[in-house]
């Protein structure tokens, strides 16, 4: 995808979310998600722009209804996924920790996405076998140089069981833990190197898709909790266990007892 499309989807970041930070009314969702105005008004300008591109790629929003999003899957010809604001609570809260997040999908494979984050006017880009970017200069993989016991990660306790949560909690196996509260920029993040473990234990597809290619294409490690790929081409929520260091990524799936098939 050419960068007319990063530059039009950074500029309807732009003006529709900035004046709108931390001055929105939102809503509950039937899952208990927030929902703003600024979703809706990114979505429906983004999807105006890809269709009238890409008249003959679906399009899958996180605001659509669970019928529209399953139809939209089924295209042979691929299916853009878009999630308008990834982070909205903390978007309607101030916290500047939020994105917007784009991938293309065909035939199963997520052959493009990008994730731009406006509060630091930071775009996250992937194409599939080609490598990622930061803002368009490449973004090579970096291997931690810790050990686990020195490490940080960023958790989702919310999402997880709560046995596996609580022996986190009381046994970690890291020295430091944070929680920010967007799937996309935290894949982001990761690859870029700004912590060393990952784990969320409840992901869907326009929460992950863009970040993880991002992720892969830095060469990343890995699975859900029960070793699988993350990436699933089906509206079914997908667990995350991460480290972009191999070794860590090791120890860490030992320390959760996850026997890993990384992808």
């Amino acid at each position: 995808m050419n960068l007319q499309i990063i530059e039009a989807v950074k500029t309807i970041a732009k003006e529709e979310l900035s004046f709108r930070f931390a001055n929105v009314t939102r809503t509950h969702k039937q899952d208990g998600s927030f929902l703003t105005e600024a979703d809706l008004a990114v979505q429906t300008r983004v999807q105006i722009l890809l269709q009238e591109k890409y008249p003959e790629i679906t399009f899958l929003g996180e605001e659509m209804s669970i019928e529209q999003q399953q139809v939209a899957l089924e295209n042979s010809q691929g299916v853009w996924i878009l999630d308008p604001l990834d982070g909205t609570s903390n978007f309607s809260a101030g916290i500047p920790y939020y994105a917007v997040s784009l991938a293309y999908i065909k035939q199963g494979t997520i052959e493009w996405g990008m994730v731009y984050d406006p509060e630091r006017d930071e775009c996250f880009s992937a194409t599939h076998g080609a490598g990622a970017q930061l803002n368009g200069l490449p973004l090579l993989k970096q291997d931690a140089g810790v050990s686990i016991s020195n490490s940080t990660a960023v958790i989702d306790f919310k999402r997880l069981d709560s046995e596996l949560a609580a022996h986190i909690a009381s046994q970690p196996p890291y020295s430091s833990q944070r929680s920010f509260g967007g799937v996309a920029l935290d894949w982001c993040w990761l690859a870029a190197g700004r912590f060393h473990l990952y784990l969320h234990g409840k992901q869907n597809i326009w929460d992950y898709a863009a970040g993880h290619l991002v992720f892969n294409e830095v060469g990343g490690n890995a699975c859900t909790l029960q070793g699988d790929p993350v990436f699933d081409f089906s509206l079914k929520a997908r667990s995350a266990v991460a480290a972009l260091d191999n070794q860590l990524f090791t120890e860490w799936c030992d320390y959760l007892n996850v026997v890993k098939e990384p992808g």
